[in-house]
């Protein structure tokens, strides 16, 4: 069983995560950003599936230093690989 400690500290890292991972993320995948709410929501979501995507493909890896820099690297490759599938369903044609 997994334990997840749900505090203020998570949350926030989440958020941080989230919002850096997002950005870059949209900025590669729609050559544009999405607002602070929706690079943060990519971010997250883009974590879930990288965590997801690793996990059922056995990838594992660690990058020297803290531990967040690998972290950052997952949600933003699962954010990527979210937002491309979007944009290959039509979302983000936009403006």
């Amino acid at each position: 069983m997994i334990d997840i400690r749900l505090d203020v500290d998570t949350i926030i890292v989440w958020v941080l995560v989230g919002l850096l991972a997002g950005a870059l993320a949209s900025r590669v995948a729609m050559g544009r950003d999405l607002g602070l709410f929706g690079d943060i929501i990519a971010g997250v979501i883009g974590a879930f599936l990288g965590g997801v995507l690793a996990g059922l493909l056995h990838i594992h890896f660690t990058i020297a230093g803290h531990p967040i820099v690998t972290e950052i690297i997952v949600a933003f490759v699962g954010a990527v690989i979210l937002l491309f599938a979007l944009r290959l369903l039509g979302f983000g044609r936009g403006k």
